[in-house]
């Protein structure tokens, strides 16, 4: 696949997953789990430094080896189900399927997203948790007197998703997320193994050294599943209501929260005085 943005569809293509019934998913409620953030010791931060540089010439494959080998079971991977992502899914499949993988299930993914949690699970057998807030689209709209996305997008992001995943982190020791390094200005500093100081975990990066050409070949090699908005002209997909197809020309990510100065939901940008990548 060309690393060109690929040409826009027309938008009645596009299908809100809020008005189709929705994929199984794990609601988590307030008070199940604790959401005290650990505090690292330097020798662990000097460890996660010399293994981040160690693996800066492995594979991908090479580096989720290594993170099942140091951290199982208490490793865990977040997907949104982008390309990215997938690759990361048919990897783990043949290195370690008995990762726990989630997603965050805001209530307001595209329906074609969820399908796809349906295809990677058919093929791989992998099931994709989807872990969903306490209030659900129609409850936490009403609490807000509407769409706080529209009004106040980062506060939606951060209870529907950033909080979700601080709960989530509870009892594990480390993430993997499928970033690259070529996507944003924030994930540009990341490293192959960090802490990452917002959730408490060890963050790995398997595909941070990778390009989005490196991505699409690997997906049409091994013919991995990935989302079908791709193909319309949406190279990056979040959100129904904050994504949108881009323009010939435009950024990968121009269409996410397209006419705002927002570009993260933030669970991958870089914290003052510390990494959050």
């Amino acid at each position: 696949m060309s690393a060109q943005p690929l040409p826009a569809a027309p938008r009645s293509t596009v299908t809100p997953a809020a008005t189709l019934p929705a994929a199984p998913s794990l609601r988590i409620a307030p008070g199940t789990a604790s959401t005290s953030v650990a505090t690292p010791s330097p020798e662990l931060l000097a460890e996660l430094a010399a293994e981040s540089q160690r693996l800066e010439t492995a594979t991908p494959e090479e580096i989720i080896a290594w993170a099942a080998k140091r951290y199982s079971p208490d490793l865990a991977m977040a997907t949104a189900f982008g390309a990215e992502g997938c690759v990361i899914l048919a990897m783990l499949a043949r290195i370690a399927p008995e990762t726990y993988v989630f997603n965050l299930d805001t209530g307001y993914q595209f329906q074609q997203t969820l399908d796809l949690r349906e295809r990677i699970k058919d093929k791989y057998g992998l099931a994709v948790d989807m872990l969903q807030p306490e209030l659900s689209v129609i409850e936490y709209e009403a609490l807000h007197g509407g769409p706080l996305y529209r009004t106040n997008p980062d506060q939606c992001c951060n209870d529907r998703k950033i909080k979700i995943l601080t709960q989530a982190a509870q009892g594990k020791r480390a993430w993997m997320s499928a970033i690259r390094r070529d996507q944003t200005a924030d994930r540009k500093a990341a490293s192959i193994v960090h802490w990452d100081k917002k959730f408490g975990l060890v963050k790995i990066s398997p595909l941070a050294n990778w390009t989005k050409k490196d991505v699409w070949k690997r997906i049409f090699a091994e013919d991995i599943p990935y989302n079908p908005l791709h193909d319309q002209g949406y190279p990056s997909i979040g959100c129904w209501p904050c994504t949108q197809a881009v323009a010939e020309g435009e950024d990968d990510r121009a269409g996410r929260w397209a006419g705002g100065a927002k570009t993260e939901c933030g669970l991958h940008t870089l914290e003052s005085g510390g990494s959050g990548i």
